[in-house]
C-alpha cells in the first residue's frame, strides 16, 4: 500500500517520469519506511536495555577468564553505541577496571558493527535471515580479533595512565517502573534519531541517485561476479570514510540491486562503521600507533575473510 501511495505521488500527481521518476520514488519510499522502522525497532531494542547495567556486566567481566569475555564483551556491544568514536569511553572504563586488553578491543570491534541501529535497518532491507548471519559475523570477527590482540601482551602500548581501580567492582540492581523503562527508551530512540536521521536523508540520497542513474552494469563489472578484488577493495575504501549504520546501510541495499555481491557490500559497511580515521585519531592519544595498525590490521583481515565467505554462502 505504501509503494502504491508512492507510485501514486511521484507519477500521477508530480507529472515525473524516467530516471527522475524512479530516484524520487526511491527516496520517498525509503526514507519514510527506513525513519520509521527505526523508531519502532530503536525503541524496543532501548526499552528491553533498560534491563542490562553498565555497571554489572564491568564487575561481571572483573576477574573472568578472558576468551570469556571477549564473549560478553563482544556481546555487550550490541546494545551500545552506534559509533566506534562513542564507543571509546566505554573502552577506557573496561581497562580501568582492570579487564584485559583483548577484551575490551572485543567489545571496541563489536559496539558500532552489532548495535541496535545496524540490526534494525539490516533487518528492515535484507530480512531476519541476513541480519542473522552478520550479527554471528561480526561477533566472530570481535570475538577472534580481541583474542588474537590479547595475545601478544601489548599493554605497555597503552599511552595514557589509566588509573586502576583497586577494590573490586560492585553493581546494584536498578528498579525501574514499565512507565519510567519506557520513558528512558523513548528519550534514548529520540536522541538516536536526531543524531542519525540527517545520516539517512544523506544515505537514502546518494542511494536513490544510484538507483537512478549508475548502470548496474557498471556497478557489476567492478564489485560484482567473480571478481576476486572486489572485497578487499571495498574494505579499503570503506576505511578512510566515517558514518555509521545509518548513513550507509541504504547505499548498501542499492548497491546490491545494482549488482554488487552482498558480502562486498556488506564488508564495506563493517569498514566503514568498525574502523574509521576518525576513530584512529581518537585513539592515537590512548595508544600507540603499533597497536591501533594491528587492531585495523586484525579487523580488517577479519572483515574480507567474512566478506568472501558472505559471498560464497549466498552464491
Amino acid at each position: 500500500m505504501w509503494k502504491e501511495a508512492i507510485d501514486y505521488l511521484t507519477f500521477d500527481m508530480l507529472g515525473l517520469t524516467g530516471r527522475v521518476n524512479e530516484t524520487v520514488n526511491f527516496f520517498i519510499y525509503d526514507t519514510v519506511k527506513i525513519l520509521f522502522l527505526l523508531i519502532v525497532i530503536i525503541f524496543v531494542v532501548s526499552y528491553l536495555r533498560t534491563h542490562f547495567n553498565t555497571e554489572y556486566v564491568r564487575a561481571h567481566l572483573q576477574g573472568k577468564s578472558e576468551l570469556y569475555g571477549n564473549v560478553l564483551a563482544a556481546l555487550f556491544g550490541i546494545i551500545t553505541p552506534f559509533c566506534s568514536c562513542s564507543a571509546i569511553p566505554l573502552f577506557l572504563g573496561f581497562l580501568q577496571a582492570r579487564i584485559p586488553l583483548g577484551v575490551t578491543f572485543s567489545y571496541l570491534i563489536s559496539a558500532p558493527m552489532n548495535n541496535e541501529v545496524a540490526i534494525a535497518l539490516l533487518f528492515t532491507l535484507f530480512g531476519w535471515k541476513i541480519t542473522a548471519i552478520y550479527i554471528a559475523f561480526g561477533l566472530f570477527v570481535a570475538i577472534v580479533g580481541g583474542f588474537v590482540i590479547g595475545r601478544f601482551n601489548l599493554e605497555k602500548y597503552v599511552l595514557i595512565p589509566v588509573k586502576p581501580i583497586d577494590t573490586k567492582l560492585e553493581a546494584g540492581e536498578v528498579k525501574m517502573s514499565a512507565k519510567a523503562r519506557a520513558k528512558e527508551a523513548w528519550n534514548y530512540t529520540w536522541d538516536i534519531f536526531k543524531q542519525i536521521w540527517l545520516y539517512v536523508l544523506v544515505g537514502v540520497g546518494i542511494g536513490a541517485f544510484i538507483h537512478g542513474y549508475v548502470p548496474a552494469d557498471f556497478i557489476a563489472k567492478y564489485a560484482g561476479g567473480d571478481n576476486w578484488y572486489g572485497v578487499p577493495l571495498a574494505v579499503i575504501l570503506g576505511v578512510p570514510m566515517y558514518s555509521n549504520a545509518a548513513g550507509v546501510m541504504p547505499l548498501v541495499e542499492v548497491l546490491t540491486q545494482k549488482g554488487m555481491l552482498l558480502g562486498t557490500a556488506l564488508s564495506f559497511m563493517m569498514a566503514i562503521t568498525a574502523l574509521s580515521l576518525p576513530e584512529a585519531m581518537i585513539l592515537k592519544k590512548i595508544l600507540h600507533t603499533r597497536l591501533i595498525a594491528l587492531f585495523f590490521g586484525i579487523v580488517s583481515a577479519g572483515i574480507i575473510c567474512i566478506g568472501y565467505l558472505f559471498n560464497y554462502i549466498l552464491m
